[in-house]
Order: C-alpha cells, then sequence, then structure tokens
C-alpha cells in the first residue's frame, strides 16, 4: 500500500466482493519484516483500524506471518493485536514465528490460528521408512493425525487451518480436533515424531536446527533462515524453496543474504552442531541465488523495498 486512500479502496472493494458490510477476522497479511508495519504506520494504519473497529466494519484485527523469529516477536510488540497466524508444524516448529513465537503470543493473550499444520501435504506423503516408523505407534495414528495432534497437544495453539477437498478429511479434522487435548501425546508419541522428522532431514545439506545460537550475525546474515531454505530445496522441490527465499528472506528491507558474511568466524564458536557455517553459507548462497534469481530479487527489491 501507498497511501491512505489505497489502503480505504482496497478495502471497500474486499466488502464488496464478500457482500459483506463487516469483516469478523481482518489479516494484515504476510508480513516478513517489521519495516513492512512501520510503513502502515506512516500511513496512518494505527488510526484507520481504530475507525474501523469503531464503525464495526472490522470486529478482530491480526497478522500473517513469514518472517524470523525476531522480526514476529517485534510486530507482536507493536500493537494491541487480536489474534495472529502463524505457519507451524514440527518440521518448522523452530523457523519462521517458530514456538518462541507461539509462546510469546501466549503470554500476551493473542490467540494464535495456525496455517500449514501439515506443511501442504508434505507431511501427509511421508517417506517409506517414515511410514514404517509411524506403524509401530500402538495409537494406529495416520501421517495427518499425527501431525495435527502434535499441534493441539500444545495449549498455546488456539485455530488450526488445515486443507480439506473431501468430507472424509472434513470429519476427520472435526474427530481429531475435539478428541486432542494439551498434553495428550506420550513420550512414545513424540519419539515417533523425532523419528520421522530425522528420517526426513537425511536429506539436508545442513544440520541446522534452528537453535540460533549463532545469531545475531554483526554484518546481518540470516544464518538459520538460509539453512532452512537449502534444506528445504532438497526435502521438497528446489524452486519452491528458492520462491520462498526470494519471497520471504529476499524482500525484507535487511535481507541477511549469505553473501553478506565477511568469514569472522564468531558463529562458528557458538554452534552446537559444530558446522562449518561459513563454507556452508557460500554453497547455500550459490544453491539458492543463481544468476536469474540473483536479478529477479534484486528487481524486485527496487520496486517493494521503500
Amino acid at each position: 500500500m501507498r497511501s491512505s486512500a489505497a489502503i480505504d479502496k482496497t478495502f471497500h472493494e474486499e466488502l464488496s466482493r464478500l457482500r459483506t458490510d463487516h469483516i469478523d477476522y481482518y489479516l494484515m497479511h504476510m508480513f516478513t519484516d517489521y519495516a513492512e508495519w512501520e510503513h502502515l504506520k506512516a500511513l496512518g494504519i494505527e488510526g484507520w483500524i481504530e475507525r474501523q473497529k469503531a464503525g464495526g466494519r472490522i470486529r478482530n484485527i491480526g497478522f500473517s506471518y513469514h518472517g524470523d523469529t525476531e522480526m514476529f516477536l517485534k510486530i507482536l510488540d507493536a500493537y494491541d493485536w487480536d489474534f495472529c497466524q502463524i505457519q507451524y508444524n514440527y518440521l518448522d516448529e523452530h523457523t519462521q514465528a517458530g514456538r518462541r513465537g507461539l509462546q510469546a503470543a501466549a503470554e500476551k493473550g493473542i490467540p494464535v490460528v495456525i496455517m500449514e499444520p501439515l506443511r501442504g501435504g508434505k507431511l501427509v506423503d511421508l517417506p517409506d521408512k517414515a511410514m514404517k516408523a509411524l506403524a509401530s505407534d500402538s495409537k494406529g495414528y495416520t501421517p495427518a493425525e499425527l501431525g495435527l495432534r502434535w499441534l493441539w497437544n500444545q495449549p498455546e495453539v488456539t485455530c488450526v487451518l488445515s486443507g480439506m477437498n473431501s468430507e472424509d478429511m472434513v470429519n476427520e479434522n472435526i474427530r481429531i480436533a475435539s478428541e486432542a487435548e494439551p498434553g495428550h501425546l506420550t513420550e512414545e508419541d513424540m519419539e515417533i515424531v523425532e523419528q520421522i522428522k530425522r528420517i526426513i532431514r537425511e536429506r539436508e545439506k545442513v544440520g541446522c536446527t534452528g537453535c540460533r545460537y549463532c545469531m545475531p550475525c554483526p554484518k546481518g546474515v540470516d544464518i538459520p533462515g538460509n539453512f532452512y531454505y537449502y534444506n528445504l530445496m532438497y526435502m521438497e522441490e528446489k524452486s519452491s524453496a528458492r520462491f520462498g527465499f526470494a519471497q520471504n528472506m529476499g524482500l525484507r528491507k535487511e535481507p541477511g543474504f549469505a553473501s553478506q558474511c565477511v568469514g569472522c568466524g564468531q558463529c562458528e564458536k557458538h554452534c552446537p552442531q559444530h558446522i562449518n557455517i561459513r563454507e556452508k553459507l557460500k554453497e547455500a548462497d550459490r544453491a539458492l541465488r543463481p544468476l536469474p534469481y540473483k536479478i529477479g530479487i534484486s528487481a524486485a527489491r527496487r520496486i517493494i523495498i521503500r
């Protein structure tokens, strides 16, 4: 958005398309950087929100998020939000907003809506080795059920959004949400989850756990973020991982590219996994930003970043 008038125009068009005079849960969509909230503040978004609430056009205001944990925490503290929406599942436990972000929101009394609970189906179509591990669980959970139960096991989770394309899926999701209570998973269940995670990550290029002990980098490199998308290239699809990297990291005000590394080695002193971070960052940058992506990200930044 480039002006307050554009905000009004977009909102009224949304109301028109939805054929309603109000929206119960309205999202500031897909923040990745605190700078995006600052830009909206400069346009008067806080007063705009209050006017819409006072007029009954917006009942609850929130934001959806795809950046790193630190930026999420800053945005969380920047406004009196009614709810937030984050990508969270057992593979993304310590990336994006992560468990820290989930718990921080809950501590503030802010409801948390979960998107991508099954990683776009990746936690449903498990590798054969992972399916064998799951079959050893006496509960007989399906891959989808285990993924959803892992979320509902956490008291901080308020709502889980799951893609469903059949009545059977709807019924299954309703049943799981009705049965699952915080703390209901056993040690056996949690060990199965850890086994599945290890199996999925056998194709990883870097054994980064996302603990962030290497951070902050004095030159602004987002070390866990680069490794997350580098691993994603080999765990899922190269093109989707590169797109996610470009969208969620490349378009931040301070992007944190691996190429910003000057080789000081401070990060390696703190890495509990003893990763050769400097060398792996070079590998990650070559994989994530081949020339066409470098050109595309650079062009997009000139248009979007103010």
